[in-house]
Order: C-alpha cells, then structure tokens, then sequence
C-alpha cells in the first residue's frame, strides 16, 4: 500500500481511511447519516430511468418530450423547491444549538412556503400549450410536452410537500424514515407507471400523460406517509409539530431569506439547463433524443451524490450550530471521499459500457440505422460525462457544506453566474449563432461543471463559512430526556 506522510513519518493509506472511519465526521458517521439518503435518492434515480425507459418504449416522440417537458416544470419549481429544503438547514441548526422546541415551528414555516408555492405552480399548467408553442420544437413532440408538463404542474404541491416533511429527518440526522419513504414511493410509481402508459389491466393507455399522472401518484403518497410519521404526540413532545403550527413571521422571514438565495440559485441553474436542451431540440430530433438519453444516464451517477450533498448540509449545519464548525470540515472530506469513488465508478460505465446503457433506451419501431446515429452520438457524449464527472462531484459536496454553513448568497451568485455566462449564454452563441453544432454544445457543457468545482472548492478552503449562522442566537437548552424519535 503506497504510503502518506504525515508528521514525517510514512503511513500507509489503508491506516489513514482505517482512522477516518471510526473518527468524529469520518466515514462511518457521514454514511450513517448520508446512505439512507442516497439509497432514497437512488429510488428516485430509479423511478426517473425507469420511466424514461417506458416512454423511451413507448415512442420516439415520448422520449424526445418528456426531458425538455420535465426539466421546464423543474425550472420553475426550482424557486420554490430551494425555499422549502432550506428547511433542513434551520433543523440542523436548531439541533445543534439544542433547541428542539423550534424544529417543529422552522418545519411548519416551510410547509406554509410549499403550500403558496403550490397553487402558484398549479396556475402555471395554463401556459403549457403556448410555453411549448414558441419552443420550437416538432408540433406532434410540442404536444407531449404540454401535457406531461400540465400535469405536473397540478400536482407539484406534494413534490414541495414531500421534500420539506424529509428535513424534519435529515436535519437531524436521521434519514432512515427518508430512504423508507421515497422507496415506498417508488414501489407505487414503477408499477403505476408502466400500468399508465401502456395501459395494463383496468388502467387505460395513457403514454406520456400516465407517467406524469403515476408522478404525481407516487409523490402524494410519499407526502402522506411522512405526515403520518411526524405528527405524532411523541415528535409533539420533543418539537413541538402540531402546536407550533401557527404562522411565525420572524421565522418565516428568517426562512424566506436564507432560502430565496437558494430558490433563485436552483432556477438560475436550471433555467440554464433548460435553456441547453432547448435549443439542442431545435437541432434536429436525433440530437435531441441523444442528449436527453445522456442525460437520464448522468442522473443514475449524479442523484445519490445529492443524497451526500444533503448529508453534508446536516452535518455542517449541526456543527456551526453548535458552535465547532471543525467538524463540519471533516465531515465535507470524508463526503467528499466516497462521493469521489462513486463518481470514478461511474466513470468506468460511462467509457467501457455506453452501448449497453444506451439500448435501454431504444424506442419500440426504431429503425437499426435511426437509432445507429442516435447511439453514435450518445456514446459521444457519455465521455464528455466522464470527463466533467469529477469536477461534478466537487462541486455538489463543496455547495452542500457552503449551504449548511449558510453561506448561501455566494452560492447563489457563484452558481448563478456561472449558469447564465458560463452555460446559457456561451451555448446559445455556438448553437445559434456560429451553428458549431452538438459537440461544440457539450464542450460548453464541460466547462460549465469545470467551473462549479473550482468555485466551490476556493469558497470553502477560504473559510469564512465557519462564522456563519442562520438561526437567532439563543440560551441553549438542557437535552430532553426523552430519546428523539425516528
């Protein structure tokens, strides 16, 4: 085993991660805390390749609808969405200031955010039609799109719902209840989802609106099993969730402010994404359904490290709420270690088995030599995810600590600049302007991540994250007696 050195003296790295492990913040207590929730954002992983699989069966209209359909509703669900998980980090925080009694109001803030969010989102179903209209692309794959995004727009309050019941676990800690959730969810979504659009049984065939309708199914369903769990008189007890249930406008607004950074760093970003896979649409459908196969791919590699991500958010912001930000730092290294070795996993699928990944995805009725090119492309651009992976998984794991320290306006200005001159703007200059083409398009895409890794990786090692609080400062309270409950 090659050897470190460390105060002079060489030691073998097996005896350094051996250290590590059973360490404060080392790996054992990042994975305690962090597999459970990238065993549950595996689900999501799953049931996302799942129905990109069905509807990529289904036809090739379907598949070339439902990204750019999908990552438009998650564009304006992003504002959103960044409020309400920031939830999380008032929980981690209150946890480690040892103040139980205000987890439950930081929890009812968050979902009075979801609900308002909520009916804003449903009201966005009516644009559907002219959203996808003015996009451009083909007006049979046009149509689709409007009726996956409608859907998801009338139900999108149980995705916010959802997500922000999970922070009353994963800010303290405990993610088991989270992973059970998502994969009950999942366990409802994959057979529904097959049901729907295909038709099966009683269930009529839907195509693309079934797998939007299972969705939404899947999300209501996981929303309501968290919302059985919580409100519990034990939980009542020890945090206060049902009688803390009145609107707190300081900590709203507390909320509101550490989150709204957050919210318009998501949109800004996937604004970004969305506007890339737009107007690679407008290239042709073979571009499209390539980059959109290529993308599902990425989310089987990118999504659990979002389970670290938000691991490393908890343990950060438990550690600045106690006032030992030190520990926050090792527990973003250990995170960082094991998010890098699952990403050089990926990256061997990604360049000695992209054919195999890429027949998943053929469309029933797809002629050899149509999907010949489309598979062409797609191994293509399967190395550029493997050549921007690593800088990837920096980049998710430096923000998610930045996030928990709440650090959260650079975040929002690094990402979101990096997003509209590093990606958005760059992409609409090679494919519109100088018509580069798709390969000209990725190496924008390249650099983008490039940049996010390096720019996470500066704010962190500068440190000024360790001073950094969102919750009001406060007498700590003596732990109850009582045993948290799960």
């Amino acid at each position: 085993m090659r050897p470190f050195f460390e105060n002079n003296r060489s030691v073998p790295v097996f005896a350094i991660a051996r250290r590590r492990w059973s360490a404060q913040n080392g790996y054992r207590e990042v994975l305690v805390v962090g597999l459970p929730l990238v065993a549950s954002l595996g689900a999501a992983t799953v049931m996302q390749f799942t129905d990109r699989i069905f509807l990529s069966r289904y036809s090739m209209d379907s598949i070339a609808a439902v990204v750019p359909a999908w990552t438009a509703w998650f564009t304006l669900l992003a504002f959103f969405f960044g409020i309400c998980v920031y939830t999380n980090v008032f929980v981690a925080q209150y946890t480690g200031a040892r103040q139980p009694g205000r987890v439950g109001a930081a929890l009812w803030q968050g979902v009075y955010v979801a609900l308002g969010a909520g009916l804003v989102m449903g009201a966005c179903a009516f644009v559907a039609e002219p959203l996808f209209h003015m996009v451009g692309h083909p007006p049979n794959v046009a149509a689709q799109e409007a009726t996956y995004f409608r859907i998801l727009c009338l139900g999108a309050v149980f995705v916010l719902l959802m997500e922000t019941f999970s922070c009353f676990y994963s800010g303290r800690g405990i993610t088991r209840p989270v992973m059970v959730a998502n994969m009950a969810g999942a366990a409802l979504n994959i057979p529904l989802d097959y049901a729907l659009i295909f038709g099966w049984g009683p269930f009529p065939e839907l195509g693309i609106a079934g797998a939007a309708i299972a969705s939404v199914c899947a999300a209501a369903f996981t929303a309501g099993l968290f919302g059985w769990w919580i409100f519990t008189r034990h939980n009542e007890k020890q945090y206060a969730v049902r009688s803390a249930w009145r609107p707190d406008r300081i900590l709203l607004a507390r909320l509101v402010r550490f989150g709204l950074p957050g919210g318009v760093e998501f949109f800004l970003e996937i604004s970004a994404i969305t506007f890339f896979i737009f107007i690679v649409g407008r290239i042709g459908t073979v571009e499209l359904a390539a980059s959109n196969i290529v993308f599902a791919v990425n989310t089987l590699g990118f999504l659990p490290m979002v389970g670290l991500h938000i691991a490393v958010s908890s343990l950060v912001g438990q550690a600045v709420g106690r006032g030992e930000p030190e520990d926050g730092a090792q527990a973003t290294g250990s995170a960082l270690h094991m998010a890098l070795l699952w990403s050089l996993a990926m990256i061997a699928i990604y360049i000695f088995a992209p054919r195999v990944i890429m027949d998943w995805f053929r469309p029933i009725g797809t002629s050899d030599a149509e999907w010949a090119a489309i598979v062409s492309m797609g191994v293509v651009l399967l190395r550029f995810v493997a050549l921007y992976c690593l800088f990837d998984t920096v980049a998710v794991i430096y923000f998610g600590a930045l996030k928990g320290a709440g650090d959260i306006l650079f975040v929002m200005r690094a990402i979101g600049t990096i997003a509209v001159f590093g990606l958005a703007i760059p992409a609409w200059l090679v494919l519109e302007v100088l018509h580069a083409g798709l390969i000209a398009a990725w190496i924008v895409v390249s650099v983008y991540v490039v940049l996010l890794g390096a720019a996470g990786w500066l704010r962190f090692r500068q440190g000024g994250w360790r001073s950094m609080r969102v919750i009001e400062s406060a007498p700590v309270e003596e732990p109850s007696s009582g045993t948290p409950s799960g």
